[in-house]
This record gives C-alpha cells, structure tokens and sequence, in this order.
C-alpha cells in the first residue's frame, strides 16, 4: 500500500492545476508539440543555466522516476528568459509538461503527456480500492520477472486500459509490478525504434534513450528495458 500511495503521489504532481487544462486545453495549438517552443525553451533553460550556473527546476525527491525528475519551474525563467510560458505547457493549460533529460552533461528540453498521467491515476485510484477490499493488487497474467498484465476484468472494466502514445499515436497497455504499481509499456514504440535506427545495444542496457533521442517526448511512467539478443525485442530490465 505504501508503494501504491507514493506513485499516486507521483501522479498526481502534474494534476495539481487540472483545473486549467479546461477550456484552454481544448485549443489546438496547445495540443500540439511544437519545435519552436521546444526550442524557445531550451534557449531560455540554456541563458539561465549560464547566468545563474544552476538549472530552473523544481525540486523533487531523489527516487522520482528519472524521466519525470526535472520538471522545468517556468516561474523562475519567465518573464527575464521569455515572455511566458508556452501556450502548450501544463503551465499555461496545456497538456505537455516541459522537462529536462541529461541535465549533468547536456540538459535538453522534451515533453511529457499530462493526458498520460491523468488516465494512470484514475487507475491507481481505482487499484488502491481494490487492494483495500481484496488485500492483493489484481494481477493478470505473468509478463517478466516482477512485471504482470493488469486484470482489468477484476477492476470491473470491460476492456483493458491504455493511453495513447506519443510516439505513434498507437494505444500502449498499462502494466503493474509486484509492488502495485503501474506504468505505462513501451515495448511497441521501442521495438520500432530499434527496427528503425538499428542501434548496438547490449543485453543488460537500458534502451529507453533510444526514444528520448529520437523524438520530442520521454518514456514517462515507465520501466527500464533493454535488448534481447536472441530474439532481438526489447524486454523489460529486470534484476
């Protein structure tokens, strides 16, 4: 239970201001992940970083998801690095939120879905009333070590939940672990990835970069994955 309210937790961090994805996320443009406004950023984040030699984050616990760690605080940019925060940004109502990745090295500005968060945490929320009822989490069939398909039946669903990707537009199923909680599979997206950039990766080596380095979005809400030599998939990391 205690995992389960701390990735509710998680959740439920860019849902704090749900309330002004509405009417303004019903505009188009903030819907939309454009370069120029990614860009816009970077430049800010990057004039920042060099004037005041830290980066304009807000700060997180240490065992926040990688992915999800260094959420961009446009309060600290806007209005000396630019005018304002980006009409698609949670920020300004709409359904990206601006993060950073690599940031010890070369910090760069990519997306995260709101939408994504949104649909997890209803999930969660409908999880952590089933393990109060039934005292187990609803496992479904068995995926890898630690990692199950989400019975969704068990949750009184007819069908089982996805979210869409930002990758390919596709659905991505919602997997749990032992601990309860959920994320999001990125298995489609990376197998495409890896079909499409024949990178050399290791067994052992998290392959999730190969999205972050060829797209505007992170793998938000999701497990560490590497490469299966024999079968050439990816598969979930486990140790």
């Amino acid at each position: 239970m205690k995992s389960i309210k701390k990735f509710l937790s998680i959740c439920t961090i860019p849902l704090l201001l749900s309330g002004c994805l509405y009417p303004a996320e019903k505009k188009v443009e903030n819907r939309n992940p454009y370069k120029e406004q990614i860009q816009s950023v970077q430049s800010a984040v990057d004039q920042f970083q060099s004037d005041q030699e830290v980066l304009p984050i807000l700060t997180k616990e240490n065992d926040t998801p990688i992915y999800q760690k260094y959420v961009i605080d446009f309060k600290k940019i806007a209005p000396r690095y630019m005018a304002e925060a980006p009409g698609n940004s949670y920020e300004a109502g709409g359904v990206f939120q601006y993060v950073l990745v690599d940031v010890e090295d070369n910090p760069t500005v990519k997306l995260i879905d709101v939408r994504m968060a949104q649909q997890i945490q209803e999930l969660v929320i409908r999880i952590t009333l089933y393990r109060q009822s039934n005292g187990y989490p609803p496992f479904g069939e068995r995926i890898s070590d630690y990692v199950y398909a989400l019975n969704y039946k068990k949750l009184g669903m007819k069908e089982a939940p996805t979210v869409t990707s930002p990758y390919s537009q596709k659905p991505l199923q919602i997997v749990i672990n032992t601990n309860g909680e959920l994320f999001v599979d990125y298995t489609p997206d990376l197998y495409d990835a890896l079909q499409a950039h024949q990178e050399n990766y290791k067994p052992g080596e998290d392959i999730r970069n190969l999205l972050v380095e060829n797209s505007e979005f992170v793998p938000a809400f999701s497990l560490p994955y590497t490469y299966d030599a024999e079968s050439k998939v990816p598969i979930f990391l486990t140790k």
